[in-house]
């Protein structure tokens, strides 16, 4: 994401004063919008538009799953990031999460420069988990990236065509000469493959890129 882009956030939990507050709390930061919130399933999938970058999503909601919620938006809008923020510190719960689509992972009650810096790295294409649930949970982003590439969905003939390219040791600098896109559509395509497939960095994601292009 370019330096001087905004990032548009929602927020969302059934929580009325934390989510308040956290609104509160983000609209004091530089380039970060709230542009819209939500307490339910029902409702984010209601506001959450494509233009919005990154949703802060609680696991619990009154009518149902954040998880489920995550892997709707994301399926919908493949370019917007969720970052997980909620109580629940278990693998199970990170690992979940993690294969419903989400880039980023947070406990409530982490500090605000914590939460903005997640922020900034989920709209990067970063995945960032917090350092209180990774000291708890070691073993869950091994684990989810173990699981990843048989959850991998049906890529676009685009992501098909940038995956094989990837696979390659093409950078995207040569992947947007050679598709004629831009620089941050790439990104944004290189980053959806890679969360999908469950790379850590872009060596293994090319190991894992190979393995799915070979299931296709």
């Amino acid at each position: 994401m370019n330096n001087s882009e905004r990032i548009r956030v929602a927020v969302v939990d059934d929580h009325p004063v934390f989510r308040l507050g956290m609104a509160a709390l983000l609209g004091t930061l530089d380039s970060i919008d709230v542009v819209c919130e939500a307490s339910s399933v029902r409702e984010v999938l209601d506001v959450v538009t494509a233009d919005v970058g990154v949703v802060l999503m609680d696991i619990e909601l009154g009518d149902g799953s954040g998880i489920d919620a995550t892997r709707s938006i994301v399926e919908k809008f493949p370019e917007t990031r969720v970052l997980v923020v909620t109580m629940h510190e278990d693998e199970d719960t990170l690992v979940a999460s993690i294969r419903a689509g989400a880039r980023g992972y947070l406990v409530k009650g982490a500090d605000p420069s914590g939460v903005e810096r997640a922020i900034r790295a989920v709209a990067d294409g970063e995945m960032k988990v917090g350092a209180a649930v990774a000291a708890k949970a070691p073993g869950a982003m091994a684990a989810s990236r173990a699981l990843a590439p048989t959850m991998f969905p049906e890529p676009t003939d685009r992501e098909r065509e940038i995956l094989d390219l990837v696979a390659r040791g093409l950078d995207n600098a040569t992947i947007s000469r050679r598709l004629v896109l831009t620089q941050k559509t790439v990104r944004n395509h290189v980053s959806n493959i890679f969360g999908k497939v469950g790379a850590a960095d872009r060596a293994s994601a090319i190991v894992r890129a190979r393995e799915a292009i070979e299931g296709f």
